[in-house]
């Protein structure tokens, strides 16, 4: 099996790594904030800069290339151009909540989506994983990452609101968490246009009116803005 070397072994990079090790992989010593970074290719036929998106071009350019490594990132919205000078580059994007490397390992394990560009061996990764990938171009990488970051943090924040009104009628938010699970499955099953059903689907501008009334002022704008974006699905259906 391939051998692999991880510089930032935070969550992903840890989760990563996991993953890994555990079909069977080579995992070599990690590269820690603060320890040399030169020599980091060396010996291991893939070396994944795990590090934030801001500093992952700066690392990539301290470490020595080395024949028959490949040298690979996690970041989401950065293309190959991210890893220069390394001849043999990939981009591997698990597209997966890790809040955890313990629960990032699992979920690496459990047929994870991957956007990967660059390097066979990133598709490699993927194939030992048990996971499904698809090809992401460097042009179009920060359009496919915002629709990540759509799909999984604007929804927490969107919960949060949920919870936040919801409190105002005295109700918890686990009252509607078979709500939202329910309706991500209608998705899943039917597209987003079809799945949707409430006040916004139907036109009902009455109960929207009287929702909006009954909202703190700072929580409008985002019930609005969802109404928009409801209305939008509709007319484009």
């Amino acid at each position: 099996m391939p051998s692999l070397r991880v510089i930032g072994p935070g969550r992903a990079g840890g989760s990563l790594a996991g993953a890994l090790e555990s079909v069977g992989w080579e995992v070599a010593a990690p590269v820690r904030r603060g320890d040399p970074s030169a020599g980091a290719a060396d010996g291991v036929d893939l070396l994944v800069i795990a590090t934030p998106d801001g500093s992952i071009t700066e690392v990539a350019r301290s470490v020595e290339p080395r024949s028959g490594t490949v040298v690979a990132h996690l970041a989401g919205s950065l293309g190959l151009a991210a890893l220069h000078p390394h001849p043999a580059r990939a981009a591997l994007h698990p597209l997966v909540a890790m809040p955890s490397s313990a629960v990032g390992t699992r979920r690496l394990l459990d047929g994870a989506w991957f956007a990967v560009a660059g390097d066979p061996l990133a598709r490699r990764v993927v194939d030992d994983l048990g996971g499904r990938w698809f090809e992401v171009a460097d042009e179009h990488r920060a359009a496919y990452h915002a629709a990540a970051v759509i799909a999984s943090n604007h929804v927490v924040a969107l919960l949060g609101q949920a919870e936040r009104v919801a409190a105002t009628a005295g109700v918890p938010l686990a009252a509607y968490l078979d709500l939202v699970r329910a309706t991500v499955q209608n998705v899943a099953e039917l597209g987003p246009a079809a799945a949707l059903t409430g006040p916004a689907a139907r036109g009902d501008w009455a109960t929207i009116d009287r929702h909006l009334a009954a909202l703190d002022p700072g929580e409008r704008e985002a019930y609005e803005a969802l109404v928009r974006a409801a209305r939008r699905l509709v007319e484009d259906g």
